[in-house]
């Protein structure tokens, strides 16, 4: 005989926001998508709103641009990428610009403008000057000439084109809540009115100290290269929304605690199939990666 058709339910949407980040009454699991985790446990502490996609561009395009400048977010986007990571600090001068390394020589021409008797300490150095190098040439020829952005000029193109954004508070040594806490104004100020906020996160607690005291609505995370003691009451107390691992470290009962304290679990720096999958299936957020030509993020 015929089985009656069961009538299908109505899926309703997701909803994101990070104006209170409080949780809502606990109700049956809605379906999600691709890139968001929300099983948990009936102790465990709900999960922030999290409206970020899984794939994350490393310094905007890993290797294929020259790291944190412009091009390298343009040629990300490029790729179909929707979010990316960058690295920002603070010049003499106090203004936010893009650079991973705390001294110049790696990724800009510092020396032959600057001369060998300056400081190699990017941070040493007023924003007039700064603006001046190279931030391209090291990488290749068509990319010379390209400078330095400041965290501003991201911040303009990302909101042009409806871009996520991680930014990773990578202060000089010795500026860690400082850097903190004028990236955090600066975010608040360059980011205002807008639904999304970047998530800013770091390895030096004092850096997201300073972010916290500044602009305390907007999302960090704590950065682990290790399990070091007491990293998840840390975490706790800086007020983080997640934890951004070493790929290698997240294994199951890893993710389970991370998420049993309400927080989201995201991985750098990932560069292998096998890897991604891997990740994927132990049900994380977030994957850092260089390979933007390689892992499709729209299909992911």
């Amino acid at each position: 005989m015929a089985v009656p058709k069961r009538k299908r339910r109505q899926r309703l949407p997701l909803h994101f926001g990070f104006a209170t980040m409080q949780a809502t009454p606990a109700r049956r699991p809605l379906p999600s998508p691709p890139f968001v985790s929300i099983s948990m446990s009936s102790t465990a502490t709900p999960l922030p709103p999290w409206p970020y996609p899984r794939w994350i561009a490393h310094r905007g395009a890993g290797k294929l641009a020259p790291e944190n400048t412009l091009a390298a977010f343009r040629l990300g986007a490029q790729h179909g990428y929707r979010m990316f990571e960058c690295d920002a600090k603070l010049s003499a001068d106090g203004v936010p610009f893009l650079m991973h390394d705390a001294t110049l020589h790696r990724t800009t021409n510092g020396v032959q403008v600057l001369g060998a008797a300056a400081s190699p300490t990017g941070g040493d150095h007023p924003w007039s000057m700064l603006s001046q190098l190279d931030a391209g040439g090291w990488h290749s020829r068509s990319h010379a000439g390209e400078p330095l952005p400041t965290l501003e000029n991201l911040a303009r193109y990302c909101i042009a084109n409806g871009l996520f954004l991680n930014i990773e508070i990578k202060p000089t040594p010795g500026a860690e809540e400082t850097t903190g806490r004028v990236v955090g104004e600066t975010t608040t100020r360059l980011w205002q009115g807008q639904a999304t906020p970047p998530l800013l996160s770091s390895f030096q607690p004092e850096a997201l100290k300073g972010a916290m005291s500044a602009a305390p609505h907007i999302p960090r995370a704590l950065l682990l290269d290790t399990l070091r003691d007491g990293w998840a009451d840390m975490a706790r107390q800086l007020g983080c929304v997640a934890i951004v691992c070493n790929h290698a470290l997240w294994d199951a009962a890893l993710v389970a605690q991370v998420q049993g304290l309400g927080m989201r679990t995201l991985s750098y720096t990932v560069n292998d199939d096998w890897a991604a999958q891997r990740l994927i299936a132990l049900g994380t957020d977030g994957i850092i990666t260089d390979r933007v030509d390689f892992f499709p993020p729209a299909t992911a």
